[in-house]
């Protein structure tokens, strides 16, 4: 890795972009610091719930929520509206046929409604946040003039960070959007460190022991992470001669890499930020005056019950969406028809297995079974904070979520800096092979 980095920075291009992605690192983090107009920062400190769900939050967006500052939104929008549109490219016709019909004008005209979507999701949230910020008094000068500048400047600045993530995926390395939150939840680290040894700085031999079991589960789950990250499931194929006048093609034998996690941090990232909301709302339909004649407060209470962070239900529900959306996501990234299809075409095929709907039929078979795993595996990761906290007190830094996505991103963004280098490598090698001639 330390020598990639090294060579990376041997190459004109390369250093640019990774330069250009830490400048953009550097921007996100100033804006999680800049306060948003209007709100008392002391008085929203004091009214802030210590809510597992809350710390959830505030540790996606890098701290920005319990600052409040002009990117407290964070990027949850941007995924709910990514989250949305890709669901719609399933149901609406139009949107399908943008998708596998259109091509690079299709996918950018998608993008393009799922920044309006993020516009929209942005802006209501932000309202709700102002009448909440308003309900628990951190906010002077009530009304709709503060409301008015909320939605304004809260959605601004989740404007801001989806065009830095862009900006970053095309200009930088790696993906800009999973990079951002990466650096949401390293942000919060050192302060995490510090809670960690004030829960185990007595000289109760017990507190020695619940530590070395916390620091073994942590390397246990990391190195459980670069093992399935890194996984796949082969599957051979050959390719028949062909001789096209005095050349013959084909006649080798290859393999098809079906990754046991193909949807790497994804469906983690869409189950969070899905579940970050049921409690938020039925929290503020408690509180909410015009709600008393149409809501019980039990039944309230019992919602709330039901999307506890720590509850068996909200494990359920938890695990039911990564296991959804891991095939989800494998779904749209992997076309097996396509690659059947291509197979076919090109005089491949699976020992065994025949040509066409045959191998159609197999590889969805063998993707399923693989995908299911990969579900499995993310599931049993992002559990492993509601039993630290539960069983061991230990906050959200040291479990599986935020291990699997600084994890699982700075592995994709190294593949990604490998693969730049071994293309700079080819082509000075073919600039070389061509000055010989």
């Amino acid at each position: 890795m330390f020598q990639s980095l090294s060579n990376s920075l041997k190459i004109p291009e390369l250093r640019n972009r990774i330069l250009f992605t830490l400048g953009m690192i550097i921007v996100f983090r100033i804006g999680t610091h800049i306060p948003t107009p209007g709100v008392d920062g002391a008085a929203l400190l004091k009214a802030l719930p210590e809510s597992e769900i809350f710390s959830f939050l505030n540790m996606f967006s890098g701290g920005a929520l319990r600052r409040f500052s002009i990117f407290a939104l964070g990027i949850a929008p941007y995924i709910n509206s990514s989250i949305i549109m890709q669901l719609l490219v399933y149901v609406i016709p139009y949107f399908e046929d943008l998708a596998k019909n259109q091509g690079e004008e299709g996918r950018k005209t998608i993008n393009q409604y799922t920044r309006y979507g993020t516009v929209l999701i942005g802006a209501l949230q932000a309202l709700g946040i102002s009448y909440m910020l308003e309900r628990v008094g951190a906010v002077p000068h009530a009304g709709w003039a503060f409301k008015f500048m909320a939605v304004i400047t809260l959605t601004a600045g989740t404007s801001f960070i989806m065009w830095l993530g862009e900006q970053m995926t095309s200009r930088g390395i790696g993906n800009g959007i999973s990079i951002l939150i990466t650096v949401g939840i390293l942000a919060g680290l050192p302060e995490a460190v510090m809670q960690y040894l004030a829960v185990f700085k007595s000289d109760d031999p017990k507190d020695y022991l619940a530590a070395a079991a916390l620091l073994f589960i942590i390397y246990i789950t990391i190195l459980l992470i670069v093992y399935v990250q890194d996984g796949v499931r082969k599957i051979p194929v050959q390719y028949a001669k062909r001789v096209v006048g005095r050349r013959v093609y084909g006649g080798q034998n290859t393999y098809i890499p079906l990754r046991v996690n193909q949807a790497g941090v994804i469906p983690v990232i869409f189950a969070s930020s899905i579940l970050m909301f049921p409690a938020m709302i039925f929290q503020w339909l408690r509180g909410a005056k015009f709600m008393e004649p149409y809501l019980a407060n039990n039944f309230v209470d019992w919602l709330l019950g039901v999307f506890d962070y720590n509850s068996f239900t909200y494990l359920i529900i938890y695990v039911v969406l990564i296991i959804f959306f891991t095939y989800f996501y494998t779904a749209i990234t992997f076309n097996i028809q396509e690659l059947a299809d291509n197979m076919k075409k090109y005089g491949g095929f699976i020992p065994g297995i025949r040509a066409g709907q045959k191998t159609v039929e197999f590889l969805e078979k063998t993707t399923s079974r693989v995908t299911f795993a990969g579900g499995i595996f993310l599931s049993v990761i992002a559990v492993i904070p509601n039993l630290l906290i539960k069983y061991m007190s230990v906050n959200f830094y040291f479990g599986g979520t935020a291990l699997l996505i600084v994890v699982g991103v700075a592995m994709d963004t190294m593949r990604q800096l490998e693969s730049h280098l071994v293309t700079r490598n080819y082509e000075g090698f073919m600039k070389k092979s061509k000055g010989l001639r």
